[in-house]
């Protein structure tokens, strides 16, 4: 699966991500303070590179990942998901 640079932003915002700039675009999910998963970006536009990890990192299957995609995963499913695969208590 291709994934642009303005849909890992949608992904960002919809699951709200905390992120930062760095050599790249750090990012990451907390929960009760804290750090989850975390993936990165780099600040080219269009198709960004490694994107296949992408998922892995955000401990997303690749269908669960199609659907952060199209926006519709919300920020509760990513957690029941994160959950029921032993990352959250």
């Amino acid at each position: 699966m291709t994934i642009k640079a303005h849909q890992f932003e949608h992904i960002v915002n919809k699951l709200q991500l905390k992120s930062r700039n760095a050599g790249d675009r750090l990012v990451w999910f907390e929960y009760d303070g804290k750090k989850v998963t975390h993936t990165r970006r780099s600040y080219k536009s269009g198709d960004l590179p490694f994107q296949k990890s992408i998922p892995t990192q955000l401990r997303l299957s690749q269908e669960e990942f199609r659907k952060a995609v199209s926006c519709k995963l919300t920020r509760d499913e990513y957690i029941e998901i994160l959950r029921r695969k032993g990352y959250l208590e």
